[in-house]
């Protein structure tokens, strides 16, 4: 049998929060293809992923304008309209996430975040006061799926592995989580996060009843 799970970690990024640079950057470009190639060579995962991992903004600016000078305002763009990704809470995760505090289970967040632009997060989202703590990557200089940052979150929050559950998006995440010993699931959608939670003794209501 699996040791008493008391306490849940939530990934953020498009599990509690929706996020996605296309939010602001359909606004900015007229023919889609040039905005993914904006996305992919110019502003793309792995250059955000650095700011995620502790590196200033203005560096990045700075490093990304100097590779593509004709992209300026673009670029610029990106940190200075940043909320402009936020695309609002997913309600029906959120009502998970009330559901575990109101039963008093423990709550984490351990997010690869920006340390500069999380707290438009905390300003914006009041459901995040609800976490015991959340572990922000940009300001720990570690990112997921990297062991030292779930290593860190047990450390600093006094817990196992084996008696939490860690959900996510991204299948590496998991994987790393899995790793250190943590339970993990991947989240897809509200309803089957809700069956797996109940498939793991946690308190909350079975999908056909919200």
């Amino acid at each position: 049998m699996n040791p008493t799970i008391d306490t849940v970690v939530f990934d953020l990024g498009n599990v509690l929060i929706r996020w996605n640079p296309r939010n602001l950057y359909h606004k900015l470009f007229d023919n889609e293809q040039d905005m993914e190639t904006f996305l992919s060579e110019v502003c793309s995962t792995d250059w955000n992923e650095q700011q995620d991992a502790g590196r200033p903004w203005q560096e990045a600016t700075d490093e990304a304008i100097a590779r593509h000078p004709h992209q300026e305002t673009l670029i610029r763009a990106y940190r200075e309209r940043w909320e402009e990704m936020l695309g609002g809470a997913l309600e029906e995760t959120v009502l998970i996430l009330e559901e575990l505090h109101d039963n008093g289970v423990r709550l984490l967040a351990l997010t690869n975040w920006s340390a500069e632009t999380f707290p438009i997060a905390l300003e914006r989202f009041a459901f995040l006061q609800k976490f015991e703590g959340i572990l922000v990557s940009g300001q720990e200089g570690i990112i997921k799926p990297a062991p030292e940052i779930f290593q860190l979150l047990k450390s600093r929050y006094q817990f196992e592995g084996h008696h939490a559950v860690f959900i996510d998006d991204h299948a590496p995440n998991i994987t790393g989580a899995r790793r250190q010993g943590f339970n993990a699931l991947q989240f897809t959608t509200a309803h089957q996060l809700r069956t797996d939670l109940i498939a793991l003794g946690l308190p909350v209501a079975p999908p056909q009843t919200y």
